[in-house]
Parts: C-alpha cells; sequence; structure tokens
C-alpha cells in the first residue's frame, strides 16, 4: 500500500474513532443524567405488570444480591441507547454519505428516519397494548394456589426481548423498500406471495407473543399492514441511470 494510500485509510480511521466518540459521549451523558431516577424509571417500565397484581409491594421480588441495583443500572444503559439512537444514526450518515451517489443520498435520510420513527413506533405500540395484554395472561394463566411473584431482573428481560422484537418487526416497510431498492426483488413479485407473506406474520406472531390468539393477532396484522405500506412506498422507485454518476464527496456532515 502506498503512502497516498495509507492517508486517506488513516483520515477515515480517525473519523470514524472521532464519531464512535462521540456516540459514547452522548450515551454516557444520557446514562449519568437519568441513573439518578432509575428505580422511578423500572417503576414505570413495569406498570403494565404492577397493575395487574392484587399486591404490588413483595409481589415482585429480587431473587439475585445485586439485582435492586444491576437491574435499574441496565434498564437506564438500555434506554440511554435507544435515546441516543437518532445522533448514533446521524453520525453513521455523517461517515458514510461521501461515498453515496446522488441518487442513492435521495432515499437514505427518509430511510434513516423513518426507520428511527418505526422502531419507536414498535416499542410504544408493544408498550401500550402488547404488554398489558401478555401480562393480563401470564396473571390469570397460573393454577389456583399458586402465588404469581415474579423476578425484577426476569421481567427486564421479557420487556426487553418484546420492545425489541416489535420494534424490529415495525422495520418491515423499511426492510421492503431496501430490497426492491437493490433488485433483491420488485413489487409485483411481492404481490404474487401476499398469501405466504400473510400466513408468515401469524407464524411470526405465535413465536414471540404469549400462546394466545389475541396477542399474535395484534402483532400479525400490523406487521402486514407495514408490509403492504413498504410495498406502496416501493412503487415509487425510479431506477436512474447511473452511468458516469460519481459519489458526492462535498455533502458531509
Amino acid at each position: 500500500m502506498s503512502q497516498d494510500q495509507e492517508q486517506p485509510l488513516i483520515a477515515h480511521l480517525v473519523e470514524l474513532r472521532n464519531r464512535l466518540l462521540k456516540s459514547v459521549l452522548v450515551v454516557l451523558a444520557l446514562f449519568l443524567g437519568m441513573f439518578y431516577f432509575a428505580n422511578d424509571l423500572y417503576l414505570i417500565l413495569v406498570q403494565p405488570l404492577s397493575v395487574l397484581l392484587p399486591d404490588t409491594q413483595g409481589q415482585m421480588i429480587a431473587t439475585g444480591v445485586a439485582s435492586p441495583f444491576l437491574v435499574p443500572f441496565k434498564l437506564t444503559l438500555v434506554l440511554a441507547v435507544l435515546i441516543a439512537m437518532p445522533f448514533m444514526l446521524h453520525q453513521v450518515w455523517g461517515f458514510i454519505s461521501p461515498g453515496l451517489y446522488q441518487n442513492e443520498k435521495r432515499f437514505a435520510v427518509p430511510l434513516l428516519i423513518s426507520s428511527t420513527v418505526l422502531f419507536y413506533s414498535g416499542i410504544l405500540f408493544a408498550y401500550y397494548v402488547v404488554l398489558p395484554l401478555a401480562f393480563g395472561f401470564f396473571t390469570m394463566a397460573g393454577p389456583d394456589g399458586i402465588s404469581f411473584m415474579p423476578d425484577i431482573a426476569n421481567i427486564l428481560d421479557f420487556i426487553l426481548k418484546i420492545f425489541f422484537a416489535f420494534g424490529f418487526a415495525f422495520e418491515i416497510p423499511v426492510a421492503t423498500f431496501l430490497m426492491v431498492l437493490s433488485g433483491l426483488t420488485t413489487v409485483a413479485a411481492l404481490g404474487e406471495k401476499r398469501p405466504y407473506i400473510f400466513l408468515g406474520c401469524f407464524v411470526v406472531g405465535m413465536l414471540v407473543t404469549p400462546p394466545d390468539i389475541i396477542s399474535q393477532t395484534i402483532l400479525a396484522l400490523p406487521m402486514y399492514a407495514l408490509f403492504e405500506g413498504g410495498v406502496l412506498a416501493s412503487r415509487l422507485i425510479r431506477k436512474p441511470a447511473t452511468e458516469g454518476e460519481q459519489p458526492d464527496a462535498t455533502d458531509n456532515l
């Protein structure tokens, strides 16, 4: 590798380091700002469960010695990362945008914004719709005489799994659009596979939700609606001629 080739590589690595450092500092600042309220944040998070318990005090337990500290700590760290996601995506965009063609940039910013909004929407949908139904099912499913005393660490892990499952499920329109944009499939081909995709949504709902038809339907129907939204957005794609087109290196955030 020549010295001329090494210099741009080093410059890119330095830029990547700086952007990663900025992202870490933002996450750290958010974490430190929220950690004082960590216990309150946990109580807000588990509210869909706590309102269903006959007696909140003593119904949720901590089986680990360090769980009363580590569980709110983990929650606060995850929340800091989630809140910092738009800033981190902005840093990713600033790093990769100089190497994109102009037609690629035309789609990149709307995709970044829409993917962030959809991910947060999936989390809100899970918190306000799915968790009350799931916890309602679990609190009523046990046999008589069994005390329902969930561990706070298990509750957090369950809620985070549901959040990320629905957050990523709500990314279906973006994934559909990108598959069509990249040429992996076409709108016509997706239209022909609608019955299989509809069935697949219910299979996914069966795997990631509690074993009742209501919860499965609550995930499956939005997933299919989001797929149709992605197909509709994909109809806007027009393949531009890229011959002679060069990446725009002047547009760097």
